[in-house]
């Protein structure tokens, strides 16, 4: 897979001077926790759920979580479990390439599997019959080939996590996928803390050793112990030493601050960011001064959620500058208009904020976020120059100099380490063309 590769091979070489590289779930961690961009979360109750991860995969997305925790309801864990299972199995039975063939008709064979891994767990209730069972769509599940490379599974797929509420989960969901298994990149960790981190990564590691596998674990730090001040430092050094322990299944930290915000009963509103909110904005500085260091002991930390996406009335007016739109083609008035009308500019500006306070991808609830994220991870050409131009000026021993832009000091020592990741980004991500801005890219993704 790569970025922006849902796009025509002419749009990509109008707005590229250097392409995305390609990837795939077997790349080394450093590439993929920077390849993640913008995470889609799906609730895993999704009937659906194996033809929505084509569908997205098609739309440009290239990581999504599946969840068991906070977007389901206590009582629909067992059945999403159970759907989970039967989905990712009928989506490793399809020939990889294109979506299901037999398109999203009931699959009878699939609900069949549904209701059989229920019965044979003993959590078949008289009322399903009637219930969300009768409502699964999928593909007749095939024969598989135990012999059959995940990777040739995968190339088509965007990187599958799994949210569990539990770390018996992993023990248990590893099992009951068998072959199927090979489509996960690996499992997002909820309300992670130094005590309860520990049996999430050791079930982790089991589930490894079982299937032989790699896989992933991606934390998610949202607990009240990290919001109150009190216990923040030392949950966030316990967690440190803990990830430390396991940083060869550490892929990425994600960031809870809609947990983080109701342990105070705080919501903020399309027209913040979540720097906005005094108390967020100290647990973000606060996880990436330990967690995020560039010295070698840190991790990539990812942006949080954006929760809106519907209209919302208005307060304050757009801050999305015309004149980059107006420039932008194709039609990037209307884009900035779709932009404002659906409070995207808002997130636009959180994205910023994210990077200037060492985040790098984001957590996603709805589509329309992903291509704002997308466009804002590329490379400029003028921070390409300039990390270049650095690293280059290091090599020769350090020292300052002035930028190919004539606009700013590059000082080779100092942004060495920001020079380098600018570098891992644009293999990810690709570099711009000097005169592509970011309004063109994100107008290319919304009509592309």
């Amino acid at each position: 897979m790569r970025h922006f590769g849902h796009l025509a091979d002419d749009v990509r070489g109008r707005l590229f001077l250097e392409q995305p590289r390609a990837f795939s779930a077997e790349s080394d961690a450093a590439v993929l926790a920077i390849a993640l961009g913008a995470t889609l979360y799906s609730p895993a109750t999704r009937p659906t759920l194996g033809e929505d991860i084509r569908k997205q995969a098609g739309r440009g997305v290239v990581s999504m979580v599946l969840c068991l925790e906070d977007a389901i309801a206590d009582h629909e864990v067992t059945a999403a479990e159970a759907n989970l299972v039967v989905q990712l199995g009928e989506l490793f039975a399809e020939p990889h390439g294109g979506l299901p063939s037999r398109g999203g008709a009931p699959g009878a064979a699939g609900e069949a599997a549904v209701r059989d891994d229920l019965r044979a767990r003993g959590e078949v209730r008289p009322e399903m019959p009637g219930g969300w069972l009768g409502e699964v769509r999928g593909v007749t599940s095939e024969p598989v080939e135990a012999t059959e490379t995940s990777t040739a599974r995968t190339q088509d797929l965007p990187l599958l996590f799994i949210r569990v509420r539990a770390a018996s989960q992993i023990t248990d969901l590893a099992g009951r996928l068998g072959p199927a298994i090979g489509l996960l990149t690996g499992f997002v960790l909820p309300k992670f803390t130094d005590e309860s981190g520990g049996e999430f990564l050791e079930a982790l590691a089991g589930a490894e050793a079982a299937t032989g596998r790699r896989l992933f674990a991606m934390p998610v730090l949202e607990s009240p112990e990290l919001a109150h001040l009190e216990t923040r430092r030392e949950q966030l050094f316990g967690i440190a030493r803990l990830l430390d322990k396991h940083r060869e299944r550490v892929l990425a930290v994600r960031l809870g601050v809609t947990d983080l915000c109701s342990a105070y009963g705080l919501r903020r509103s399309p027209d913040l960011t979540a720097y906005d909110v005094a108390l967020v904005a100290s647990v973000i500085g606060d996880v990436v001064n330990v967690l995020g260091r560039a010295d070698g002991t840190g991790f990539t930390v990812t942006g949080p959620v954006w929760e809106y996406f519907p209209v919302q009335e208005r307060m304050f007016k757009p801050q999305l500058r015309r004149t980059p739109f107006a420039e932008a083609e194709p039609s990037g008035v209307a884009v900035r208009q779709r932009i404002i009308d659906h409070d995207l500019d808002g997130l636009i500006r959180e994205i910023e904020l994210d990077r200037a306070n060492g985040l790098l991808g984001k957590t996603c609830i709805h589509p329309s976020h992903v291509p704002a994220v997308h466009a804002l991870s590329v490379v400029t050409h003028e921070e390409y120059s300039d990390a270049r131009d650095i690293l280059d000026q290091e090599r020769g021993g350090g020292g300052v100099l002035r930028s190919a832009y004539t606009n700013k000091m590059n000082e080779a020592k100092p942004h060495r380490a920001w020079a380098e990741r600018v570098m891992l980004r644009a293999e990810v991500f690709g570099v711009a063309r000097e005169d592509v801005s970011f309004a063109e890219l994100l107008s290319a993704c919304l009509c592309g």
